[in-house]
């Protein structure tokens, strides 16, 4: 009986998406700092100088990941209610960025020019413009909304996992801090529902930005 032939392991077939999948597989160990041409190519077992066959350098694969997870966007139907759609957005994002927390910062902050960067950019111009926004008021708008559903976004995935349980430590800490105005919210301070912050927050901006298109009619 012939023996199998022995030799060097062929190399695995590399392809676009799966250098993201090896990509993702970096960040949700260890961060997107950690994401290299290097760091990448050990994760598949190949040369890193083949990884520029697809990608064009860090920059590259970090634009990979973050068009791909924006890919996976589920945009909600417009209903023709802009508070309702507005919400129903901000939530989409929000499940983008706790499906992967590690990978957050590149869908809420990563600039794209793709089809997959720009598409949640338009839903959330077609319900202000609908809403009766100017096309430069629009934009102002859509830039603050942004930047409030990016902070509430950061602020929870990276927060630690005991962010905002307490077990009473915190709230006597802060009853006895000696400012009263602390001391008098003690125990609202002491606790945070990150649901119920983002709910709260997004349903705080939206309010504005309604508001703000209403009187400028």
């Amino acid at each position: 009986m012939t023996e199998p032939r022995r030799g060097r392991p062929r190399t695995p077939l590399l392809s676009r998406d799966s250098i993201v999948a090896a990509t993702l597989q970096v960040i949700d160990a260890d961060g997107v700092g950690a994401v290299g041409m290097r760091s990448v190519a050990r994760a598949l077992g190949v040369d890193a100088k083949s990884l520029y066959n697809h990608v064009d350098g860090k920059d590259g694969l970090l634009d990979a990941v973050a068009e791909q997870l924006l890919g996976g966007l589920v945009l909600p139907a417009a209903t023709g209610d802009p508070r309702r759609d507005l919400h129903a957005i901000a939530g989409s994002f929000r499940t983008a960025a706790l499906a992967h927390p590690q990978a957050a910062p590149l869908v809420l902050t990563r600039q794209l020019a793709s089809l997959e960067g720009l598409a949640p950019v338009d839903a959330v111009l077609s319900v202000l413009l609908g809403a009766g926004a100017s096309p430069e008021g629009a934009v102002h708008l859509l830039r603050m909304l942004l930047a409030t559903l990016i902070g509430t976004l950061l602020r929870e995935v990276s927060a630690a996992p005991a962010f905002g349980s307490d077990d009473g430590v915190r709230r006597a800490a802060l009853e006895a801090s000696g400012l009263p105005a602390v001391a008098t919210t003690a125990a609202h301070l002491a606790e945070f529902d990150r649901g119920a912050e983002f709910e709260y927050t997004v349903d705080l901006a939206i309010t504005a930005v309604l508001d703000r298109i209403n009187l400028q009619r």
